[in-house]
């Protein structure tokens, strides 16, 4: 067993202090139900999400904290972590009650043993060794990190929620033109303000355009 764990340590360039901290990582409830790994994912989950927003606040000291929280949300989801997961063949190395790997390992359980690795990679090496794994691991994901920005509708409905503590309202104006070609002309107004209206190829369209006209109105 020892062997098979060391083919992922030289995998991530690791020499654990503690093996039985590794083998534990990796160990889910159904192979052991007292000594298994779910206090070590709780801790790691901390330690990702330390490392991911400190690294977010240096690579965009100025934007707003609605988008910081977005990109956070996905470099540390489920899916996130599976990906990474799987791209270690991490999967090879997690013990289940079907060591004979009869039934696929659910993808909940890879993506949470990715954390509990985490967790255990702290414990034996501390924050800034794996502050630098985690950096490894994640490069790609955050580089390509896809939510550069807020839409001016979700912009709009979280200004009204903090400010009035109710939603934009929307209203369809019209809807004209050929079926296969309509304008919508939509209408947007919050507590107190006067109604911003735009148009658009659909329903969607003229509204994210009604909210950047009232966006827009807001922060002159």
């Amino acid at each position: 067993m020892r062997n098979n764990f060391h083919n992922l340590e030289k995998k991530l360039n690791i020499n654990f202090k503690n093996k039985d901290l590794l083998i534990k990582s990796l160990t889910h409830k159904s192979f052991n139900k007292i000594n298994n790994n779910e206090k070590i994912e709780f801790l790691g989950d901390r330690v990702l999400g330390l490392v991911i927003a400190k690294k977010l606040l240096d690579l965009y000291p100025n934007e707003k904290e609605g988008i910081l929280d977005k990109k956070f949300a996905s470099l540390v989801n489920r899916n996130t972590c599976l990906e990474i997961a799987k791209k270690i063949d991490l999967e090879k190395y997690i013990l289940t009650f079907d060591q004979k790997r009869k039934k696929k390992i659910e993808d909940k359980v890879i993506a949470d043993s990715c954390e509990a690795l985490i967790g255990a990679i702290y414990l034996d090496k501390g924050f800034n060794f794996t502050e630098k794994i985690i950096m490894k691991l994640w490069k790609t994901h955050i580089e390509k990190s896809v939510i550069t920005q807020i839409d001016a509708k979700t912009q709009l409905q979280e200004y009204s929620l903090k400010k009035f503590k109710v939603l934009p309202i929307y209203k369809l104006i019209s809807n004209t033109g050929p079926r296969h070609k309509p304008t919508f002309k939509i209408s947007v107004k919050l507590i107190n303000s006067k109604s911003y209206q735009a148009v658009g190829k659909s329903k969607k369209d003229a509204e994210q355009n009604a909210a950047i006209n009232c966006l827009n109105d807001i922060e002159k």
